[in-house]
This record gives structure tokens, sequence and C-alpha cells, in this order.
């Protein structure tokens, strides 16, 4: 899969992974945050959360950060007149290049990551990120999860090509204690936090397939496929909303 057949797809998407504003607002409410609380969205794609947090967040400051550029200045002009966020380029830990990360950026009340923290791995995040924790911050982010001990052969084939370290949830609270935090709270995503990010993506899929090259053809037809995989199986994967602190 090429970079630019996979931005074809994605670009313009409302949201780059399931969620919807209820699993924000749930996540919130557990956080008990100050009035105006600084919140970093990590892997904040084209924004699609951001709303919800500032609404759910009544005089909050939110810094988005994504690595990808084309999500950054969609997100950044989406929120240009809204002087309580910022968008900047930058990674989710460290790295060499010297990007930005919300260590750099914090100290943070709330670091919300909604399917990215997996680039780096739970443990590794959840370390860095503690120095970008004011005192009392949370951490909530949301993570491919195995809901059966024996998935369905498309469904383990599936994840063995996308992310071969998906486990259950156990897996899960086990790496967050690893990492020195205690898990507060767990919430696997409903169906509806799931049909916000492949309704519009079949969409776009149904638009794109006339003239689509032979490697856009390739990505179109296994975006599909993931969404069909995922309404015929959905009992047996989903994604795990965790709210983690330091221990």
């Amino acid at each position: 899969m090429t970079r630019k057949a996979f931005f074809t797809l994605h670009r313009d998407l409302p949201r780059e992974g399931p969620g919807d504003r209820a699993d924000v607002a749930w996540a919130v409410a557990l956080c008990d945050l100050p009035t105006g609380a600084r919140i970093c969205d990590a892997g904040c794609g084209p924004g699609a959360d951001i709303p919800a947090l500032l609404f759910r967040a009544p005089g909050s400051r939110v810094t988005g950060i994504d690595l990808h550029a084309p999500f950054v200045a969609d997100a950044t002009a989406r929120f240009a007149r809204e002087p309580r966020v910022e968008v900047t380029q930058g990674r989710l830990i460290a790295g060499a290049d010297g990007l930005p990360d919300p260590v750099s950026l914090g100290p943070f009340d709330l670091i919300w990551c909604a399917g990215a923290i997996y680039f780096e791995g739970i443990a590794a995040a959840l370390r860095q990120w503690r120095d970008a924790l004011a005192p009392g911050g949370h951490v909530a982010f949301s993570e491919p999860v195995l809901l059966t001990d024996r998935p369905s052969d498309p469904v383990r084939a599936m994840w063995d090509v996308e992310y071969p370290q998906i486990t259950d949830a156990q897996g899960i609270a086990a790496q967050v204690a690893a990492a020195g935090y205690e898990t507060l709270a767990t919430r696997v995503l409903p169906d509806s936090s799931w049909e916000g990010y492949y309704g519009p993506m079949e969409r776009r899929i149904a638009d794109l397939r006339p003239g689509a090259d032979p490697e856009l053809a390739r990505v179109l037809d296994e975006g599909a496929e993931e969404a069909r995989i995922w309404r015929q199986y959905r009992h047996e994967f989903g994604y795990l909303l965790s709210v983690v602190r330091p221990a």
C-alpha cells in the first residue's frame, strides 16, 4: 500500500478511527478536570474529537498533535477561529527529528489519544507521558482489543497484518500497570462509534471507485473488506477505551 493511495482514501474523512462524542463525554467525566484544563489530543487526525473535548471541559484549551501534515492543516483550518485550540505537527513520543511531543508542550491535565497509542506501544507512550501530565492528570486512550479467546480466521488474518500485537482487555491492563499507571475504568466502544468511521469511509470508497488506478483500487478493496469483517465479526473484536492515571 502506498501512502498516496492510503491518504487519497482517508483525505477529508471526518475521523480516522472509531469514536464519537459519547466516548469523550464518558472519559472526561471520570477525570474531574479543573476549570481551564489543558488537554492534549495526541494523534488528533483532522480534529474529530476536539469539539467534544471543548464542550465537555468548559474553559479548557486543547493542543492537537499529529505527525501527518495534511491532517494538521485540516484541523488548523477547521479551528482557525477557535482561540482555545492549537494544532501542531508532532509525535506521540519524542523522536530524533526534534518535532514537538506532549512532554515538550505540556503539562496537561488530560492526554486524549483515540486509536493512535498503538503506533508507539501502550507502555512506552505512558512512561513518556508521565512527564507531560500536570499533578492529578489523566490519560484516556483507545486500543484495538480482542473480545474472544478464539477469533475467527478472517479476524485473526486481518489483525496479523494490521496489528499483530493486539491483545485482550487483561493484556491492555497489564501494559498499563507495567508503565506504572492504574486503570480507573474501561469501556468497549459501541457500534455507533464504528459506524461513525466506516459509514463515511464506505461512501468515499464508492465515490473513488470509478477510474481508480490499480494501487488505489487495492486500497479501496482493503478498506471495504475491513468494514465487512467488522460488521460480520464485531462481537469478536473492538476498541477498548481506558482512563488511567499514574499510580
